[in-house]
């Protein structure tokens, strides 16, 4: 095979240049763009669109279930909006937005069956939503209260992971036990695992690791990357040569590209990513298209690091916006529908403010007795010093 034209070897003692930056950029413009593979069911417009390979995982969608949904991505919102607010005033110690994200999250989410299992990050309010988490119950990890009060168990929906990345093992490592258990196969009680993470994600090694190991033991578990541009203040072009969805090749799987902000699609897709896995045909690698509308979490300035055009490209794809239009000119949805949803997310965020605001202050000894199982002198001698150094503050 011949060098590329750029990479000619020098036959000077002087070495030939490197591609600079925009040699790399002009070759990654297949990751920024959804292109040709991107799969849609329900166009920024709100037209719905055929697909004869996903139709069928979506044709029981019919307007209640679409109204629903809709329903789904206003309250998710909501909260979310919320929580912003709630850091901003100083009840929370960070809040991490998922503003953008609601199709991608709820229709990953409400495809899952009840005895799946989901891995997410630490964004995945909507998919928590989803399997019947309630909102307030995601505060103490952002308050510093606890580090998750719901039951996987009974959700479906493991602990959020703050490692970046490391979720994606701990699926893995789920799903391979599903498999050595002998729930997969072609009955309904058929399990299989899902797990998110973003394209900064696909950076790290426990990524990675979970491809290889999940695609030796075919296990059943759908990797689910949101891809949503920025890897905090790094853009995704400069984290890969080729579309995320196309690294799965590599791993012997199949990967698939979804509009992320169409609802109906990722629903459909990843109804079929978890069939392929609980029926033994996995893993699957699904690249939900999107775009992170808000900072990367409330510690982090976007203004600093991308332009305000993008931004307002991408409000024009706005995920609940499609739906309603759909719901309006196509399903004669009347305005009273959407009153009562406004005044349900209404009565949302004013539970999720009172909730917040309502939590008791954490013991200022957590630290110390909450993370470590046993204790030791060196660690006693400090929660001493440091109960101390506390104590001096009262009454001032």
């Amino acid at each position: 095979m011949s060098a590329p034209q750029d990479w000619t070897p020098s036959t000077s003692s002087t070495p030939s240049p490197r591609p600079g930056p925009d040699h790399v950029v002009a070759g990654l413009k297949g990751t920024d763009e959804g292109g040709a593979d991107l799969v849609q069911l329900l166009t920024p417009e709100g037209e719905r669109v055929p697909d004869p390979r996903f139709d069928p995982y979506a044709a029981d969608i019919d307007v209640e279930a679409l109204k629903e949904l809709y329903r789904d991505l206003v309250l998710v919102r909501r909260f979310d909006r919320e929580g912003n607010a709630l850091q901003r005033q100083g009840q929370l110690g960070i809040w991490v937005p998922l503003l953008g994200q609601e199709a991608a999250q709820i229709g990953a989410g409400r495809a899952m069956a009840p005895q799946d299992m989901a891995f997410p990050s630490y964004r995945e309010h909507g998919v928590a939503w989803a399997r019947g988490v309630d909102p307030t119950e995601l505060l103490g990890i952002f308050r510093g209260t606890d580090h998750g009060s719901w039951d996987p168990k009974s959700t479906g929906f493991h602990l959020y992971t703050i490692v970046i990345g490391n979720q994606c093992l701990n699926a893995t490592g789920y799903a391979m036990g599903q498999k050595f258990e002998g729930k997969v196969g072609d009955g309904p009680d058929s399990e299989a695992t899902i797990c998110f993470f973003g394209d900064g994600a696909t950076s790290q090694g426990d990524v990675h690791e979970g491809f290889v190991w999940a695609a030796v033991y075919d296990a059943p578990v759908v990797f689910y990357c949101q891809n949503n541009q920025w890897a905090i203040s790094e853009p995704t072009e400069r984290q890969t040569r080729v579309p995320l969805y196309k690294r799965a090749q590599g791993y012997g799987f199949d990967g698939i590209r979804v509009d992320g902000n169409d609802v109906l699609a990722c629903l459909a897709v990843t109804r079929w990513a978890l069939e392929e896995c609980r029926t033994g045909n996995g893993p699957v690698l699904i690249e939900a298209f999107t775009y992170r509308m808000d900072a990367h979490t409330t510690s982090d300035d976007p203004t600093r690091y991308r332009l305000a055009d993008e931004l307002e490209l991408w409000k024009l794809k706005d995920p609940i916006e499609r739906v309603r239009v759909h719901l309006v000119r196509s399903l004669g949805v009347e305005p009273e529908f959407f009153g009562e949803v406004q005044a349900e997310s209404d009565a949302l965020a004013a539970r999720f403010r009172q909730h917040c605001v309502d939590m008791p202050a954490p013991a200022p000894d957590r630290m110390f007795s909450e993370v470590y199982a046993e204790g030791s002198p060196a660690v006693d001698a400090q929660r001493e010093a440091f109960l101390a150094y506390h104590s001096s503050f009262e009454g001032v």
